[in-house]
């Protein structure tokens, strides 16, 4: 299509969020019109989402900054059923306590991306939970089940892939997307909801969702999904040698998400600052277009702006410092090893040869000691001799303790929850 005239679709084309969408022409219609009321859905299948979900939650903030409606809708229902989305088997079925628990923890990370309210185009949370426990199963059958053809929801990816590879696919499972259209019908109904957004892999999902929404509501609802998200290398988004990248600290501390970005390949550099931070597009055409050696300047500033987000403008501040003091004096250019440590555990001091241990620098006690007993050990770049020295709060040197072994081998000590 031509450029459009909404600034929704125009911001999220130009920024590298639009993948399929079930109408275009006519999405970009309404968006140009008035505000749009759109959701997108997170399950509750851990105490804490990660990067992977930060393409979602900055669609739902670019939404709502061109001046439409978000929705976070919260699977406290769906998680009990579990999404088969291109899984090789069943997720683990969680109590209620568990879910509650970790919808809990999850919510905390929207306040800092979205503005909520009670204003048009406030951001609200809701739990499908509220409608679908309630739920009767003969009448949700008959008013809702009738409308879907077994023949189509056997043809659907999620559901085609688990078949060809004769690996079991339960009825709980199968009955996922249904559960996940009627919740767009229900949310037309409580809020005028007309878009639901998501991963392309959902993109089957929102498809039926639509046209359940013309069925039983007689209103054009619209659907629309993301890129999947690689890096230039082509492996998964979000995955490091330590697991995956969360966005709660106590998970995945600040320093440790800083780095992630910090240490972005070259070759995704344009792309992560158009989806993952809210610079204009003229920066970042500026940013990505350095060469060599200046295009860490540009992961930098990716890092930073990343970090801000999600953890504050203090915590991205302190990230950088740390970063200047420990990578810009030759010592290592990326990737220097991170310990998160109790804070607890500063306070009452941790023992030099322990620490050294613990941050990798030597493979057991007994070699952590021989290491400072021969002069190789170093606190914050002073030579250390004294084994038993007791590290501390007070050694903290812009955010982090630097334990060198050596002048090649370093790593730092970070406090955290």
């Amino acid at each position: 299509m031509s450029s459009p005239a909404s600034e929704f679709l125009r911001t999220i084309i130009d920024r590298g969020f639009m993948h399929q969408c079930t109408d275009t022409q006519a999405l970009d219609a309404k968006a140009a019109a008035g505000p749009v009321v759109g959701y997108i859905g997170f399950d509750c299948t851990a105490p804490s989402l990660h990067v992977g979900s930060m393409v979602p939650i900055m669609l739902l903030r670019h939404m709502q900054q061109c001046g439409h409606k978000p929705i976070v809708l919260m699977g406290g229902g769906t998680t009990k059923v579990g999404d088969p989305s291109f899984r090789d088997e069943a997720r683990p079925l969680l109590d209620d306590e568990a879910i509650a628990a970790n919808k809990a923890s999850i919510r905390k990370v929207f306040s800092r991306y979205l503005s909520f309210g009670d204003g048009d185009t406030d951001a609200v949370m809701v739990d499908n939970d509220e409608w679908l426990s309630e739920l009767l199963y003969i009448p949700f059958l008959r008013t809702v089940g009738r409308h879907f053809s077994v023949n189509r929801m056997l043809s659907m990816d999620s559901v085609k892939s688990r078949l060809a590879r004769e690996q079991p696919l339960s009825f709980l499972e199968f009955n996922y997307m249904i559960i996940q259209a009627y919740d767009f019908v229900e949310l037309q109904r409580r809020f005028g909801c007309t878009l639901q957004m998501g991963g392309s892999d959902q993109w089957g999902n929102i498809v039926h969702g639509v046209e359940l929404g013309r069925r039983l509501v007689d209103v054009p609802l619209f659907g629309l999904t993301t890129p999947l998200i690689t890096t230039a290398s082509g492996a998964k988004m979000g995955k490091t040698a330590k697991g995956a990248v969360w966005l709660d600290a106590g998970m995945c501390s600040p320093w440790d998400f800083w780095q992630f970005w910090r240490n972005t390949e070259d070759g995704d550099v344009g792309r992560f600052l158009r989806l993952f931070t809210d610079l204009a597009i003229a920066d970042i055409v500026r940013l990505e277009s350095l060469e060599g050696s200046e295009i860490n300047e540009a992961k930098k500033v990716l890092a930073n702006e990343a970090t801000r987000l999600c953890h504050g403008e203090d915590e991205a501040r302190r990230c950088a410092a740390t970063a200047r003091s420990t990578f810009e004096k030759g010592e290592a250019s990326r990737g220097l090893p991170v310990t998160t440590l109790p804070e607890a555990r500063l306070d009452e001091g941790l023992v030099a040869f322990e620490a050294f241990q613990l941050a990798g620098l030597a493979k057991t006690r007994s070699d952590a000691r021989r290491l400072i007993r021969g002069g190789g050990a170093r606190l914050n770049d002073t030579v250390i001799s004294d084994e038993f020295l007791k590290i501390t709060r007070a050694d903290l040197k812009d955010g982090a303790v630097k334990l060198s072994a050596g002048r090649k081998r370093h790593a730092l000590i970070v406090p955290g929850s």
